[in-house]
């Protein structure tokens, strides 16, 4: 936008904190190259727009505002004589993107004395070589500080993660290993018990018929059904007592081994009368190693699928070998941070209210897992503060054109007196050496500068909820880290 431009008087300048100092001679050429304009109540520039001029305010009022999502958050407003703002980092030249980083707009007619970044940038460098060298070296200094703070608070997070997974693999990686010595001992069993089979006065028929009896045996193993523990037992009641009844011995060992496979006495009856009697209870014991035999591979295929899964979350978890910014479904992010975090939240229960049918946003998903894992994290330490049971429900769903990610958790809430700071760098409740005071600072900056979006609180006891709000469809732009003020 461009106002009506007015006379410049060096005088005037000079009485702007800014060039205060300046000579006469430099207060003439600030006038010769810049320009003072007033503008009507409304936009002054615009956010994200080629930043090409430095305003300095003479007079009037001024009110700064950032776009989160689909709205403008005003950030700032003052009528402090000489406050400057817009093309701030010209000093920089191309190293940096020359673009607004914020939008300005007055609410009272008001001047500004207008100078070219092109002009600013040369004047900083020529009437200020150390200031422009100490601003570049803060500038970048604060970028690098960033990067390693961030980095060291995934780091952080990737610690506990780890130890968390190598606890989570262990256990399927130790049933796998348990499974795998007793399905040796069942099969020299078994083949002991065929080489005496092999021996025994039976028919070619009657084999058959054993061999037979014991496919089907196995494919009902596959099948079986999750019984109570009320059915359970009764069920093994009755099958020891059939087994008793039969002259079967040590029928109470057997009788739980063939309820967990889902044989009954329905099944028993079967076997019998497909068998002579005489052949029974080595027939019963044949297929009683056979029944051990597959439940043991079923219980390595379930572990062996548990290490599978659990390495898959941590890929995804990751996003290695995956693109860094990306079209993605929240709910798999959600579900591997969940999994990777298992071990940290133990007894307290997860509840997912997940709205699947919220379409996929647009997003960098390491940098949102990262967010995951810190409010999941906080609401976990929230809980255990109070007690160790407690519940922490997650919820998605569609608000207008954003997606919103809510964690609930049941812990004692956030006092009043600090939820105002809670976003602020290296503030932490958690004790000394348990907190760094980063994760909330790192998340709010990744979902409101990163991804346009939002993240508020609401808490009471028993009650407290953190609110990710993310647009749906709009591209998301890297942006810088902090929101740029006038000073």
């Amino acid at each position: 936008m461009s106002g009506q431009v007015v006379p410049c008087a060096p005088q005037e300048i000079a009485s702007l904190f800014l060039f205060e100092k300046l000579s006469t001679e430099q207060l003439g050429r600030l006038c010769a190259e810049g320009r003072v304009e007033r503008f009507e109540a409304g936009p002054v520039y615009a956010e994200g727009d080629p930043a090409t001029c430095l305003y300095v305010m003479v007079e009037g009022t001024v009110v700064l505002s950032r776009r989160v999502g689909a709205d403008d958050v005003e950030v700032s407003r003052t009528s402090q004589r000489g406050v400057y703002a817009g093309a701030m980092q010209a000093y920089l030249g191309d190293r940096v993107p020359q673009t607004y980083h914020n939008s300005m707009r007055v609410t009272e007619p008001t001047r500004f004395f207008v100078l070219p970044a092109e002009s600013f940038a040369h004047i900083m460098r020529e009437w200020f070589p150390m200031a422009a060298h100490l601003l570049e070296g803060l500038f970048f200094g604060s970028k690098d500080l960033q990067r390693a703070i961030g980095q060291r608070e995934r780091l952080l997070a990737l610690g506990s993660l780890s130890a968390g997974l190598t606890h989570e693999l262990n256990n399927p990686a130790a049933a796998a290993v348990r499974a795998t010595e007793a399905l040796r001992e069942r099969v020299g069993k078994m083949r002991h018990k065929l080489a005496v089979i092999a021996q025994g006065p039976y028919s070619r028929e009657a084999l058959a018929d054993l061999i037979e009896i014991q496919d089907r045996t196995a494919e009902r193993v596959a099948k079986a059904p999750v019984l109570s523990p009320m059915e359970a037992s009764d069920r093994e009641d009755e099958l020891t007592d059939w087994l008793d009844d039969h002259g079967i011995t040590e029928g109470w060992r057997i009788a739980p081994t063939f309820v967990q496979a889902g044989l009954d006495t329905d099944w028993l009856e079967h076997v019998a009368a497909t068998v002579a009697e005489d052949i029974l209870p080595g027939a019963v014991g044949w297929l009683n190693y056979t029944v051990e035999t597959e439940l043991l591979m079923d219980e390595i295929n379930d572990s062996t699928t548990r290490i599978s899964h659990l390495v898959d979350a941590a890929k995804q978890y990751s996003q290695l070998d995956r693109a860094p910014y990306r079209v993605v479904d929240v709910h798999e992010l959600l579900d591997s941070t969940l999994l990777m975090l298992s071990g940290k939240i133990g007894r307290v229960r997860v509840v997912k209210d997940y709205d699947r049918s919220v379409p996929d946003v647009p997003a960098y998903p390491a940098e949102l897992n990262q967010v995951w894992t810190n409010l999941i994290d906080n609401a976990v330490s929230a809980i255990g503060s109070s007690g160790p049971d407690g519940t922490l429900t997650v919820r998605t769903a569609r608000e207008g054109d954003r997606l919103l990610v809510e964690f609930r958790d049941t812990g004692p809430g956030i006092p009043a007196d600090i939820r105002g700071r809670i976003f602020d760098p290296f503030f932490t409740t958690k004790p000394i050496g348990e907190g760094t005071g980063l994760g909330l600072d790192i998340s709010w900056r990744i979902v409101v500068n990163k991804h346009h979006g939002s993240l508020q609180v609401e808490s009471a006891p028993g009650d407290t909820r953190f609110q990710v709000l993310l647009p749906l469809t709009a591209p998301v732009p890297e942006a810088p880290e902090a929101a740029e003020e006038p000073v």
